[in-house]
């Protein structure tokens, strides 16, 4: 028996399969559950549909618990409508939604947080927090008392981490929010957290410049080892559980420690060795 028999849900925002979200609507498939996808709808001119097909490239390895995949624009109030109508005809009601969008102008991204625009400003704080309200209005219609909403947020929402910039910004916003929706769902059990997964080779991650923050995370977590897709599938799958019943308005690290640590720790030793053989 699956942890998530007789579950059915929503997955909003898989890029492709390194996708944290990917990871995480694996493990609630593989342990029973069915799911309906969105995924950032293609330009009229790409006939390829090359958002859509990195998804379904996913999926059909689960054509049993894969129930729909549909574009959504979070910037539309009819378009996430929209979505939720067709899981209404599909589910009836739904367990739990997962959301993983966010999105900045890499200008704005490039530069420092001081010189971000003020256009990027408000669509990357619409796309990345506000989209987290936008879709829990829509889906409270639909989704069963005592339910979970989650999200996906980085430490870079908690402390300045440079080259997040204005991304950090978002995430701090977004992890309020998680808060005050918790607040708002409480009276019906529906319990909504935040995933805040260290760094990962996706694609968010490689325009944030990942590569640079897994040898620092290796150095300094006290597990000395950078984390997994599939660890943070399983954490993930917990948040959206029953098993995490008592759980709400939290964020849950999943960084090897990272985030617990107030000083480089063992990095400092390797700065030592250098430093001697110089």
């Amino acid at each position: 028996m699956g942890l998530f028999d007789g579950k059915k849900g929503l997955v909003l925002g898989v890029a492709n399969d390194r996708s944290i979200a990917w990871a995480i609507a694996k493990t609630v498939m593989e342990e029973g559950g069915e799911v309906g996808f969105t995924h950032l709808p293609d330009r009229p001119d790409d006939e390829k549909q090359k958002n859509r097909r990195r998804v379904t490239k996913c999926t059909d390895q689960y054509p049993e618990q894969t129930k729909f995949v549909v574009p959504m624009n979070v910037q539309d109030d009819q378009d996430i409508a929209s979505v939720m109508e067709t899981a209404k005809q599909e589910f009836g009601e739904i367990d739990f939604v997962l959301h993983s969008i966010a999105f900045a102008d890499r200008d704005d991204l490039n530069r420092d947080t001081v010189e971000t625009s003020r256009e990027g400003f408000k669509m990357a704080m619409e796309i990345s927090a506000y989209s987290l309200i936008a879709v829990a209005n829509a889906a409270k219609g639909i989704l069963k008392d005592n339910g979970a909403i989650a999200t996906m947020t980085y430490f870079g929402g908690e402390k300045c981490v440079p080259g997040y910039n204005v991304m950090g910004i978002c995430k701090a916003a977004l992890e309020a929010a998680v808060r005050y929706l918790a607040y708002d769902f409480g009276p019906r059990g529906i319990r909504v957290n935040a995933l805040s997964a260290g760094p990962l080779k996706t694609l968010a991650g490689s325009a944030a410049g990942v590569g640079e923050m897994l040898t620092m995370y290796q150095d300094i977590a006290p597990l000395c080892r950078n984390i997994t897709h599939d660890e943070v599938g399983r954490s993930g799958a917990f948040l959206l559980s029953d098993f995490s019943d008592g759980i709400t308005g939290e964020v849950l690290h999943i960084d090897g420690g990272y985030n617990a640590m107030g000083s480089p720790g063992r990095l400092l030793d390797k700065v030592r060795e250098l430093q001697s053989g110089s």
